[in-house]
């Protein structure tokens, strides 16, 4: 919103952050937050899931130092755990189609 002066203000300052400046940058990243803790949306729709991953991802790149390197090596996880996976499928359907 800083970038952006003709943005709307962010209705979290009428609210809740009264007498807060909504043009500080702190504040409105705060609002943000609030914002995130704050929704109910269902996790068991597709759509959820990847927000929910849109959330981890950017809460990776606003962390620094070890919490990065955690949230780096959770991702390597995952990524390896896939390409096991596929290749696993790849050889038994491999072998499938061989008999």
């Amino acid at each position: 919103m800083a970038e952006n002066p003709g943005a709307e203000r962010h209705p979290r300052f009428d609210d809740d952050l009264v007498g807060l400046d909504p043009d500080d940058p702190d504040a409105q990243a705060f609002a943000e937050h609030l914002d995130r803790m704050q929704r109910c949306d269902p996790t068991f729709t597709v759509e959820g899931s990847l927000r929910g991953v849109a959330d981890f991802a950017e809460g990776s790149n606003r962390a620094g130092g070890l919490r990065w390197w955690v949230a780096a090596a959770v991702v390597c996880l995952i990524l390896i755990g896939v390409l096991v996976s596929a290749w696993d499928i790849v050889v038994d359907l491999l072998a499938w189609l061989a008999r």
